[in-house]
């Protein structure tokens, strides 16, 4: 009678076994993935440094740098260090991390609100910010005010949005209405930004207006980069201390609270934590779309939908998109395309893609 049941026992021990084996696998496996993700924005550093009108070798680039550190400049080098630091480096940075802010709020949005049609502006913060930075155009704000109105405003959006989903929805279908009063918030700031562009110089302001809110990152500074690196520092570093709760709020708020985790209370600060790294982004690059829908789907078609990898995982990924995306709107014709309309042709395609493959990795 005792050898069935050392036979079930030693059948269960070797189901444990396998299982235990394929758990591990997966672990190694994502962690390859993630060591090959980190680099690709390494790579793409190296490529957008020597690509460009004004093409740099990497013994060039070498050169430059160490006639940086030991100011022995030459009239070439002199030359080389202009477009490398005025302009390259700077513009580099801000791809890296306007695409690293943008892919990450999106992740961030789509779990906590368990809907991978959601993006970052899904509560109005782009729109806001748009409407800021139209606004200080119109009254010819420098650029440094126009960066400031555009993050307050995209910042005052979500704010107006939260408040007036809190007073409607009084606990009942709190995530619909939030989501719901967000689109009516980003379509009343949509048409701010209408009457502004319509009020707005057509020889001088209204250019400025539609060029900006087209995206792009053909003007920014290294004093703009100290800038955005405010927000998106306060922004993102929560976010991925606090990525492995967003997989505990996937399972519904009983569940979350049966875990001791106050919902609420971590709702409004990952909310205002992406809400603040949208706000900075679009304040010095504009509105560019897309990024936050399709990244976060592609890290989670690579790495799974464990928020403990896919975020890190979107942030590599965002970065590297846009950089790339950001060589091409300099390189590929003779005058320059607007970011926002490349991410468009790039990701509504692929978006598409997308479905007809079918959501998988998504919960």
């Amino acid at each position: 009678m005792l050898k069935p049941l050392e036979l079930t026992d030693s059948s269960e021990n070797l189901k444990l076994k396998l299982k235990n084996q394929k758990k591990k696998f997966e672990q190694r496996k994502a962690t390859y993935f993630m060591v090959i993700i980190a680099a690709l924005p390494i790579l793409a550093i190296f490529i957008s440094l020597v690509i460009g009108r004004y093409s740099i070798s990497l013994p060039e680039f070498f050169n430059a740098i160490l006639s940086k550190v030991f100011e022995s400049n030459t009239a070439e080098s002199s030359t080389i260090e202009t477009v490398l630091f005025n302009v390259r480096i700077p513009r580099i940075l801000s791809s890296l991390m306007v695409g690293a802010a943008l892919s990450v709020a999106g992740a961030t949005y789509q779990g906590l609100f368990k809907n991978p049609m959601v993006s970052p502006d899904i509560l109005g913060a782009s729109a806001g910010a748009g409407f800021g930075a139209a606004f200080g155009i119109l009254l010819s704000f420098g650029a440094f005010g126009i960066q400031i109105s555009a993050f307050l405003f995209g910042l005052a959006a979500v704010t107006v949005t939260y408040l007036i989903s809190v007073i409607i929805g009084r606990g009942n279908n709190a995530t619909l209405v939030l989501v719901l009063t967000g689109m009516v918030i980003s379509a009343l700031f949509s048409s701010f930004i209408s009457i502004t562009k319509y009020v707005a110089d057509p020889y001088e302001k209204l250019p400025a207006i539609t060029f900006y809110l087209m995206g792009g990152l053909s003007s920014v500074t290294m004093k703009d980069i100290k800038i955005l690196l405010i927000p998106l520092s306060i922004g993102a570093i929560p976010l991925i201390l606090l990525r492995w709760k967003l997989n505990v709020l996937s399972f519904g708020d009983e569940e979350s609270k049966s875990l001791g985790i106050d919902t609420s209370k971590l709702r409004v600060i990952i909310i205002l934590c992406s809400t603040l790294i949208t706000a900075g982004a679009v304040s010095i690059s504009g509105m560019i779309g897309w990024i936050g829908l399709i990244i976060p789907h592609i890290a989670r078609m690579v790495v799974g939908p464990n928020f403990k990898v896919l975020l890190p995982a979107s942030l590599f990924i965002g970065s590297t998109f846009l950089l790339l995306v950001d060589d091409i709107a300099r390189c590929a014709f003779s005058m320059e395309i607007p970011l926002g309309i490349l991410t468009s042709l790039i990701g509504a395609p692929f978006f598409i893609y997308l479905l007809i493959k079918g959501r998988r990795g998504w919960i």
